[in-house]
């Protein structure tokens, strides 16, 4: 490390991998529910597991967030983190506001919106974690170099936090209501998180690569360019039937679909990168989910987001297991695979030693990707099948759900597959580190920190 208040990420690290955990806990359980109705019926309804599901994904993948800048702000701004404490302070307000909705929910305690469930109270002091996080990157910033990397980032991160006061709103009018719902979910996901997640691939290409960074930096304008141009409009695909104007149907299939363009950007622009690097970078783990999170975001969020975006299709396909398929394998390409990446590529410095654990963490990488592309596979059969059987031939949904149970099994071995490769990979994290041998054969003088 360069600087030495980049350890405020580790704390993040470790907390959003032990909530990630928690998530394919949840998402297990939920699953299970799908070929056992029944299963757990009494202990724990199938909505408090899923609201479980879903939430934790949202809080570890913010923290993630947050941990991540506070690596790469002092090195990209050339300047220590401008007050650790207010780091720590505000970490432990997050982890305890996402700890008492998650609780809440299993007593029933929650506001019935889907991804924003959490309780007022537990929203104001998300807000309050938020704005204090921003200020101090901000003030970090502001004292510091600015480059396109941390200034993208904060963008991003600044327009995330202005979205998310539209959870505050819950007007009585469901169509009004649904309108503004999106400008938080779907702004977020498909449109500043996108800023998010550029900055910091483009982060781990210049670190890794050894590409010059003006080149890196005008890819990273073209794609936040096409990720607002599309990803704000785009908004119209979920305005189709609730109420909203006739216009936003041509409107959202249309910029809908150019929301491809920015993720085959970044496929471009990462592989491009990787082959003109000249640098040899010892962190093979790291660069395979840096290649990996735009491969997968283009066919999860891309492909698989026109497969069912344009309304003359959605009219049959809105709602089903398509809709499924298309948000587990966006989420995982987008966000979870960048996140992993980063965290794979600062461990070695936040426990200074030498990249390690690199088969293993390679193992998880490939036994969670290959878990998650079947299952997306197994969800898009099950919602063909729903679709006709339910939509064109008008069958009962209950009849239809009967239909499904075997997508449903393998959608829970492949579950099950995932959550064997988030074991290897907490273990790659934070399991015992060995003495490292570089390629000359000589062995590293142990220090601090190795085990």
């Amino acid at each position: 490390m360069k600087y030495e208040t980049q350890k405020v990420a580790l704390p993040f690290f470790m907390v959003a991998m032990a909530l990630f955990a928690l998530q394919i806990v949840f998402g297990l359980l939920a699953a299970a529910v799908y070929v056992w109705p029944n299963f757990m019926a009494e202990a724990m309804p199938f909505n408090i597991m899923r609201v479980s599901h879903t939430n934790l994904l949202i809080v570890w993948l913010l923290l993630g967030f947050m941990g991540s800048t506070y690596y790469l702000m002092p090195e990209e701004a050339e300047r220590e983190i401008h007050s650790p404490t207010i780091a720590y302070i505000q970490l432990a307000i997050f982890a305890f506001a996402g700890a008492a909705a998650l609780v809440g929910y299993q007593f029933g305690i929650h506001e019935g919106r889907e991804f924003l469930e959490q309780p007022f109270w537990v929203k104001v002091l998300i807000t309050i974690s938020f704005l204090m996080f921003l200020f101090n990157t901000s003030m970090t910033l502001a004292k510091g170099r600015r480059t396109a990397i941390n200034m993208v980032l904060m963008l991003g991160l600044w327009l995330a936090a202005v979205f998310w006061l539209f959870a505050f709103y819950n007007p009585s009018n469901l169509a009004v209501d649904k309108l503004y719902w999106w400008w938080v979910v779907h702004l977020w996901v498909e449109g500043v998180w996108e800023l998010i997640m550029a900055s910091l691939l483009g982060y781990l290409l210049i670190k890794m690569t050894g590409v010059d960074r003006e080149v890196i930096e005008k890819w990273l304008y073209v794609i936040v360019g096409l990720a607002l141009f599309s990803g704000l409009l785009g908004t119209g695909h979920h305005y189709y039937w609730i109420g909203a104007p006739s216009y936003w149907q041509p409107i959202g299939s249309i910029f809908s679909t150019l929301e491809v363009l920015p993720f085959f950007a970044m496929v471009v622009f990462a592989f491009t990168m990787f082959w003109k690097g000249s640098r040899n970078h010892p962190n093979k783990a790291a660069m395979l989910w840096a290649l990996g999170c735009p491969t997968m975001a283009f066919f999860g969020a891309g492909v698989w987001g026109f497969m069912h975006t344009l309304h003359w299709v959605n009219y049959y396909s809105h709602g089903t297991q398509v809709t499924a398929a298309h948000g587990h394998l966006a989420f995982y390409g987008a966000y979870v695979m960048l996140l992993l990446g980063i965290i794979s590529f600062a461990m070695p410095q936040l426990r200074r030693v030498q990249p390690y654990n690199q088969v293993i963490n390679m193992w998880g990488f490939w036994i969670m990707t290959g878990a998650m592309a079947f299952m997306t596979f197994t969800l898009t059969f099950a919602g063909v099948v729903q679709t006709h059987l339910q939509r064109v031939l008008g069958m009962n949904f209950m009849e239809v759900q009967d239909q499904l149970v075997l997508f449903y099994g393998m959608r829970l071995g492949a579950g099950i597959a995932v959550a064997i490769g988030a074991c290897l990979l907490l273990y790659a994290f934070f399991g015992p580190v060995r003495e490292q041998v570089p390629a000359g054969g000589t062995q590293l003088t142990a220090g601090p920190g190795r085990a």
